[in-house]
């Protein structure tokens, strides 16, 4: 997930947003999230105002989530091909919403809504992705009577203005900070019961594996140590109001941070954000909720079909604990 950088040429705006003792700021370039805080600390990695996006820090991967294999797929009977932007891999990594400086929709203290156009009128056609959708996120944060309750809602939404039926797949992209200690000694917690295998060289998937006795198995909450994810897990665990959450803490310095999401996302990706030399490592670890696994166009799995005239919406919130 770490592989290129998604330049900003500085954009038209950012937002600023503020709720109780948190605050955050989305950007008009790629529509992403910036900076979260919780009474002053960091629960994203951040990355700096006007400068390139690392790592895809923040941004929204959309018409599809993840890795599409040689930038291939076929859909209603015809063959579409995407640019790649993963050579080294030969892949088209996390769609192209993040190369388009979105449009203000509307803006307050706490919240900011900005929309962008695959395709649509006056928009830059898309090689490979014929197809009519807007998409609108929506930033909110919520002070909350305990950090928990509050946080940062996410929202995407997805509605086909075309003529043709639409694949789509969608998922948040942030690096979450637990606290001030290294990333192996934050203990993680993650209610799934099976992971995605994948190629060593591709990263692109293999069957789906049971996580009993498996190093990626976190239903019960321990430390991630040395261990090195960069996998989709699935068959998760949502609570009776249909809802599932990661949470990450450290406990050395008694902070965390968790987030939460919807049956709309039956998958997730998890990675540890790992690099070689020089480069900064396991700064923050990425947890993104999918509403389809890697590699979908090309296999169908849990594809969303957005009929013309048809909507979908995925919502994501992250919020502070407090040990």
């Amino acid at each position: 997930m770490e592989r290129d950088q998604v330049e900003s040429n500085g954009g038209p705006g950012e937002f600023e947003l503020r709720a109780g003792d948190y605050t955050a700021v989305a950007t008009a370039h790629a529509g992403a999230l910036r900076k979260l805080t919780y009474r002053g600390r960091d629960l994203v990695v951040p990355f700096a105002q006007g400068g390139p996006i690392p790592d895809y820090r923040g941004i929204i991967a959309a018409p599809w989530p993840n890795r599409l294999a040689d930038g291939e797929y076929t859909y209603d009977g015809a063959t579409h091909h995407v640019p790649l932007n993963e050579p080294e891999r030969g892949c088209a990594l996390h769609g192209f919403a993040f190369t388009r400086e979105w449009s203000l929709v509307r803006v307050d203290e706490r919240s900011v809504t900005l929309a962008t156009d695959l395709n649509g009128p006056g928009s830059e056609d898309e090689p490979g992705y014929p197809f009519d959708v807007r998409l609108e996120a929506s930033y909110a944060l919520d002070g909350g009577a305990a950090p928990e309750a509050g946080g940062l809602t996410w929202e995407v939404r997805a509605s086909n203005a075309g003529a043709d039926a639409a694949p789509y797949g969608v998922c948040p992209h942030p690096y979450l900070i637990a606290g001030e200690s290294p990333l192996d000694e934050w203990v993680f917690e993650l209610p799934a019961d099976t992971y995605l295998e994948v190629t060593p060289d591709r990263l692109l998937p293999v069957g789906e594996r049971p996580l009993e006795g498996h190093a990626f198995d976190f239903r019960t909450a321990r430390p991630l140590g040395a261990t090195q994810i960069d996998h989709a897990f699935t068959d998760i665990a949502f609570d009776d109001d249909g809802a599932a959450r990661v949470l990450v803490r450290d406990p050395a310095r008694g902070t965390g941070v968790g987030m939460a999401w919807d049956r709309t996302c039956p998958w997730i990706q998890v990675h540890t954000a790992d690099k070689l030399p020089p480069a900064l490592n396991r700064l923050g670890l990425a947890v993104e909720p999918m509403t389809c696994p890697p590699d979908a166009f090309t296999s169908g799995t849990d594809v969303i079909r957005l009929e013309p005239g048809a909507s979908h919406k995925a919502t994501w919130r992250i919020f502070a604990t407090d040990l």
